[in-house]
């Protein structure tokens, strides 16, 4: 397993980077048994420490986890206990699902684009025309059941997740809805 432990604009001393590598192996040792790689981030947001976990699972699926405090030590501590929620999560899913996933997620590539306004519309109906792309990049889109991209959605605490349905070949979207519970938009059923 490779970490990549680093601060923004602040020192990372080497007895920290070892309590990190002992407290993470220790969860992806109990819940992930092939993870790939753990990108962990420490930063300033004003008075407080920041401290962003990612960890790649072989699987294809990514964990995500931030925490916040006075202190580096418990901002870490934050962010473990978060990511240990999580990988419990996927652990009891998995086993209640009986879904183990053979080989890793295919992911497809899209182009994601950036739009900002020229100048300020006059009228709701040349609000689009009047934006230009000031990003473009590429993205990928991960071939997933529909359990996997919701486990997805919740384990990198996004808001929504477009991925390719293995069932269909169709592109759906899952979301978080504002009453709190997932939405999934499946354009095929709609037929």
């Amino acid at each position: 397993m490779r970490y990549q432990i680093s601060g923004r604009q602040i020192d990372i001393g080497e007895a920290l980077q070892t309590h990190v590598k002992a407290e993470l192996g220790e969860i992806i040792e109990k819940y992930a048994q092939r993870p790939t790689d753990a990108s962990i981030v420490f930063s300033k947001a004003g008075y407080e420490l920041v401290c962003e976990a990612t960890i790649h699972l072989s699987t294809g699926l990514t964990a995500q986890a931030k925490g916040h405090a006075t202190e580096i030590y418990a901002a870490f501590e934050s962010c473990r206990e978060k990511m240990d929620k999580q990988m419990r999560r996927y652990k009891r899913r998995l086993r209640n699902h009986h879904t183990a996933r053979t080989a890793p997620v295919e992911y497809d590539t899209g182009a994601s684009y950036i739009l900002a306004p020229t100048e300020e519309p006059e009228d709701a109906d040349t609000a689009v025309a009047d934006h230009v792309i000031i990003a473009e990049m590429e993205t990928k889109i991960g071939s997933l059941t529909v359990g996997e991209a919701v486990m997805q959605l919740e384990l990198g605490g996004q808001k929504f997740l477009v991925f390719r349905n293995v069932g269909h070949g169709g592109v759906n979207v899952v979301y978080v809805r504002d009453d709190g519970n997932i939405g999934w938009i499946d354009p095929t059923n709609g037929k």
